[in-house]
């Protein structure tokens, strides 16, 4: 990863607003509880110490209740306490968090306690939380942004991938640009309302907050400036069905003779904004994340009760263990078998009318997606305008399809990236390694086998997603994707990348059986990447096309 000099990261709690006095605040002691904290990811180990040393005697002079200047032990602490104790990879302040807790308990305090047992409801602790060479990344992310998060924690499990994207996330939300740094937070709150994500809504609520937002905007989109509410059509757009995207969409917010216009940097910053964060929903509800610990249901001050640990309540229940590794074994010879023959058969050539029959049956291939989770949660409902407005299938059996996007007509490399750079720059840079990241990352392994190319099968999940979108390369056999991709594994994909709000952890756990987590999360940051260039490229075309 990047050193801190390299990203110009700076401290902050992200997803923490500063607290400060107030009615669960330390009396007046919330900014030295702060200024504390900051101290805690200094990277000078002496400095880290002596933190540490006045952070603990803070806590221990606050629980001494009978002596002359002492004071209650306040909410925020408490939180931050635990979120400490459950996820700083660094052991001496894990282990010191967790003491000052046990001995707040033992004072009589009310002590908060983690809901979940790991940052996902999907993927097992103890499969994430572990020491080990990927713990550097974990602690250059503690000591430059004061926390590691559960995206953090599940995309550490690909160190390289995740170092690219904490510096294209860092790049938009705290790097200069033309937005002003509370408008890319609520931009970001607004695009993670479409898809129901509490999770990105709470971290950039807070975000928001701490970069001096007015709070009010958080109680619904009417309080926002009418400038922020005109992204609304392109949002739901970008996050639902991006094909529908026109240069009129553009030229309304653009216009010279605009009412309130946009600039073309600061409509792209957004535009950009608004697909990570799409797409970054589609990996917390892919992976199962669970809330933050020291987030609004991701604890409680309740003690557990006698005989039920805890456990999350996605957590599925495997049934029948036995029976599902031996199928799951299978299917991975089986798909091993499919890899090799493909692999030889590439020299056989197909007529383009062929190749485009074979998208079109892709495309339009029923796979259904099961409604789940009904209406967003009430504190959503208000950040966002048409709530029924959804991912309808780019081209439903028996009715007339939108023109299909050629990748050869406009294409990231070709055009995107290029007008990305020209209008933000450096974005396009940063974006396209995560592109080149994701899409060549190999560990050369596959289930239990070592040694295996798997580059056929990542080029499938790649182009599966784009064809969801209505992208068609000439030059790949789509015949590919269904050899390939089971029907359970097609499932998911689509879910998560359409509909990531009805992912569950049946169908998380129903797609490669015998697969490693790592290689299911390997699979989602495919969904993230392919879904966020298909919505970038339909915006970045109408761009073009106003522009001309």
């Amino acid at each position: 990863m990047a050193s801190d000099t390299e990203t110009g990261f700076g401290w902050r709690a992200n997803g923490d607003s500063a607290p400060g006095p107030g009615p669960d605040s330390d009396d007046g002691r919330g900014g030295t509880t702060m200024k504390t904290l900051a101290r805690l990811c200094s990277r000078d180990e002496e400095e880290r110490a002596a933190a540490l040393e006045e952070l603990s005697q803070g806590v221990l002079v606050c629980l001494g209740l009978d002596r002359p200047g002492s004071t209650r032990l306040g909410k925020e602490t408490l939180l931050h306490l635990l979120r400490l104790a459950r996820s700083c990879p660094l052991r001496d302040v894990r282990s010191r968090a967790t003491e000052l807790l046990r001995a707040a308990q033992e004072q009589g305090v009310e002590i908060p306690r983690a809901l979940a047992s790991g940052p996902s409801a999907f993927i097992p602790a103890k499969q994430i939380l572990k020491d080990g060479p990927d713990q550097d990344i974990l602690i250059e992310s503690f000591l430059s942004l004061g926390r590691v998060d559960h995206v953090t924690m599940v995309m550490a499990l690909h160190p390289a991938y995740l170092s690219c994207f904490l510096r294209t996330q860092h790049a938009l939300l705290e790097m200069d640009g033309p937005l002003p740094r509370h408008w890319r937070h609520y931009i970001t709150i607004m695009a993670a309302a479409r898809h129901h994500c509490s999770y990105v809504v709470q971290q950039h609520s807070a975000s928001f907050l701490e970069a001096g937002g007015d709070e009010s905007w958080l109680s619904g989109l009417q309080n926002a400036p009418p400038k922020l509410r005109g992204l609304n059509p392109l949002n739901k757009l970008l996050a639902h069905r991006p094909w529908l995207i026109t240069q009129l969409h553009i030229q309304e917010l653009v216009y010279p003779g605009a009412e309130l216009r946009w600039s073309l940097a600061e409509l792209i910053h957004a535009v950009i904004l608004m697909t990570h964060a799409h797409a970054l929903c589609s990996f917390v509800w892919g992976c199962g994340l669970n809330p933050e610990p020291d987030h609004a249901g991701g604890h409680t001050f309740r003690p557990p009760s006698p005989g039920h640990p805890t456990r999350s309540p996605q957590s599925p229940a495997n049934e029948d263990g036995r029976q599902e590794l031996v199928d799951g074994a299978v299917e991975v010879e089986v798909l091993m078998k499919r890899m090799v023959e493909l692999q030889e058969q590439q020299e056989e050539e197909c007529t383009q009318e062929e190749m485009v029959t074979r998208f079109e049956r892709e495309r339009s291939e029923s796979i259904p997606t099961a409604l789940v989770r009904g209406a967003p949660p009430e504190r959503l409902l208000h950040l966002m305008e048409d709530p029924d407005f959804r991912y309808e299938d780019f081209a439903p059996r028996g009715e007339q399809a939108p023109p299909t996007m050629r990748a050869q007509d406009y294409s990231w490399e070709d055009h995107g990236y290029s007008l990305v750079n020209r209008l933000l720059p450096d974005m396009g840079q940063l974006l396209d390694e995560k592109f080149q990241v994701v899409s060549n990352m190999t560990y050369h392994r596959m289930a239990m086998h070592e040694g295996v190319d798997t580059h056929t099968l990542r080029k499938a999940l790649w182009n599966y997603i784009h064809c969801l979108y209505g992208i068609r390369y000439d030059d790949y056999d789509y015949g590919s994707v269904n050899v390939l991709l089971e029907r359970s594994l097609k499932v998911f994909i689509k879910t998560m990348a359409c509909h990531p709000e009805q992912t569950t952890g049946h169908i998380y756990h129903a797609f490669w059986r015998h697969f490693r987590h790592s290689e299911k999360v390997h699979a989602n940051l495919i969904v993230l990447e392919a879904r966020l260039q298909a919505a970038l490229l339909y915006t970045l075309r109408a761009i073009t096309h106003y522009m001309r």
